[in-house]
């Protein structure tokens, strides 16, 4: 199977994805996995967007590296954002994002995930989060160095992209508190 033939096939829901010839489906997000994406993508688009510095998408299928992924984020410099010819976004996003963002959802493989990171990382992404929210934890991967734990009070390190993101993984999963 060829990474050609597999962009012909239909979108499907939750999404197919396709690395080493291999066509697997993504893991439909549950309530945690989608609350803690929802308030991701927020705040970094409220950090980024305004001042034009970055966009952070969900679900975005990105194609490079002869592998196609759909990580729950996406985030790109605003001057990395593929543009069609009348300057809109585009619809096909064949560039690494410069921020890769995989949540942990009940049914997948937190070792799965952790590979994929690595992928990414090897692959042209800058930074490469892996978040839990069983264990409310981030994992910061990046090139050249060892994964970076993050929990309660730390601050997720965006410093690449978002000098003064400033949001701590507390307040990330503080989105799961209803009361």
């Amino acid at each position: 199977f060829t990474l050609d033939r597999f962009l012909e096939l239909e979108e499907e829901k939750p999404a197919l994805e396709f690395e080493d010839g291999v066509v697997t489906q993504k893991v439909s997000p549950k309530g945690k996995h989608g609350s803690v994406q929802a308030e991701l993508v927020e705040y970094l688009n409220r950090a980024a967007r305004p001042h034009k510095v970055a966009r952070a998408i969900t679900e975005l299928r990105t194609t490079f590296a002869d592998s196609s992924y759909v990580p729950d984020i996406s985030v790109y410099r605003w001057d990395r954002i593929p543009t069609d010819e009348s300057g809109h976004v585009a619809n096909e996003f064949r560039v690494p994002p410069d921020i890769a963002v995989e949540i942990v959802s009940p049914e997948q493989s937190v070792n799965a995930l952790v590979r994929r990171c690595l992928w990414y990382i090897d692959h042209g992404v800058n930074v490469a989060l892996l978040i839990d929210p069983k264990d409310e934890s981030v994992l910061a991967f990046r090139p050249g160095g060892t994964p970076a734990v993050c929990h309660g009070k730390d601050r997720i390190d965006l410093s690449e992209l978002l000098p003064d993101f400033g949001l701590t993984v507390e307040e990330l999963f503080a989105s799961l508190r209803m009361r």
